[in-house]
């Protein structure tokens, strides 16, 4: 059975008032995301901060259940963070790096992940060692098996970029990472909520995603998976009461699970907002989800195809809901702003986005509509009409 479409879009209010073609930065939230986070602010409202996380301790965990569900993990490999980032960043930094360590990551990377490495180079340097792409711009898997060394410590890889289609070959990666013994980091930040995870086939050591993109979510919520089998090998740059137990006045020790990854501090009902927003996934279904986006993705390609001064950008055997274009002589950031202002959301990026891709393949700036899986053709069309009369009048 596939995704009921009118369900899915009585679900979400602001399909009534905008076209929303941004979903790679941030979807529109359903009512049942919001009525969660309603629901448990109105109790500290009532009844105070720390008794509602009591009274509503076995609901808050069920988030680490549904994750794990999700991207068939173990509830004890989830942490629950502020976004992708942080998670990202606090498994990164975490792991026993040593001067002359060295770091295989992809031509598709984020500008925060490579400034972590840059900044991780000032302290130990390390070595960042940049994958080739194939032919068809995926992170080539023999170019990596060829740069791999005894001074490997980590394989890096963007599974899908922000400034292109593109599906990195993630699993394959998983099997050279794994029979080399090297950690294995997945940013998945655009590809959960739209595509079909699972950590086991991926063997990857670390995962990171985000609320706010394909999940639905809401903005300030993210998840980390940590694998079981190392987490004790690893070593957090921040911890406090929850991530530790304080044992006497000269020592602390961590938690045994990926809880040592979190802070007591968090925002709990942005919490239960992001558990209902994956309980939604869940009951629509990731295959029906990643044929409705890819469906829709494709659709957008052909369609843009018949304007002119416009090239899709996008790259890789498998693509996403993420469609990127260059525009021939108009500025995207503008052509941004004014296609907000008819009601359609569209996003524009610079080098600054995506450094090592834009400059690979000779682009300054692109234009980026994310589809998903409540978009419809109707609302393609008419972002494509509004574009072709914006830069062919």
């Amino acid at each position: 059975m596939g995704i009921n479409i009118e369900k899915v879009r009585n679900d979400t209010p602001g399909v009534g008032k905008v076209i929303h073609l941004n979903n790679a930065g941030a979807s529109l939230a359903t009512n049942q995301v919001v009525n969660a986070i309603a629901q448990y602010m109105n109790e500290e409202l009532l009844y105070g901060g720390y008794e509602t996380m009591t009274k509503n301790a076995e609901s808050l965990n069920t988030f680490y259940v549904k994750t794990a569900e999700w991207i068939n993990a173990y509830p004890y490999e989830i942490a629950f963070t502020d976004s992708a980032t942080t998670a990202w960043q606090r498994a990164f930094f975490s792991i026993p790096w040593k001067n002359g360590d060295e770091i295989i990551t992809c031509v598709a990377e984020y500008a925060s992940n490579y400034i972590s490495y840059l900044r991780l180079k000032k302290w130990f340097n390390i070595k960042i060692i940049v994958a080739q792409d194939n032919e068809f711009g995926e992170v080539s898997t023999l170019s990596i098996e060829k740069l791999i060394t005894s001074k490997t410590k980590l394989i890096a890889i963007t599974h899908m970029p922000t400034l292109s289609g593109l599906v990195n070959p993630v699993e394959e990666i998983g099997k050279i990472a794994k029979l080399h013994e090297v950690f294995y980091m997945v940013d998945a930040c655009q590809s959960v909520g739209q595509y079909p995870l699972d950590v086991e086939k991926i063997q990857c050591d670390f995962l990171s995603g985000t609320g706010r993109k394909f999940m639905r979510g809401p903005r300030g919520t993210g998840f980390l998976y940590v694998n079981k089998d190392i987490i004790q090998q690893l070593d957090p740059l921040s911890v406090d009461l929850f991530s530790a137990h304080w044992m006497d006045n000269e020592t602390y020790k961590m938690r045994k699970d990926a809880i040592r990854f979190e802070q007591f501090e968090s925002n709990l009902s942005l919490k239960m907002g992001l558990t209902a927003a994956i309980d939604y996934q869940l009951e629509l279904g990731m295959e029906n989800i990643w044929k409705r986006v890819t469906t829709l993705g494709d659709y957008l390609r052909n369609k843009l195809k018949e304007v002119d001064q416009v090239k899709v950008i996008d790259t890789g055997r498998v693509k996403s809901g993420i469609v990127c274009m260059e525009i021939n002589n108009h500025d995207v950031f503008r052509l941004m702003d004014i296609m907000v202002v008819k009601g359609i959301n569209v996003s524009a990026a610079s080098v600054y986005n995506s450094r090592l891709f834009m400059e690979k393949y000779n682009h300054t700036e692109a234009l980026r509509a994310s589809v998903h899986y409540y978009n419809t053709e109707k609302e393609i069309d008419v972002f494509v009409e509004e574009l072709g009369k914006l830069i062919n009048r």
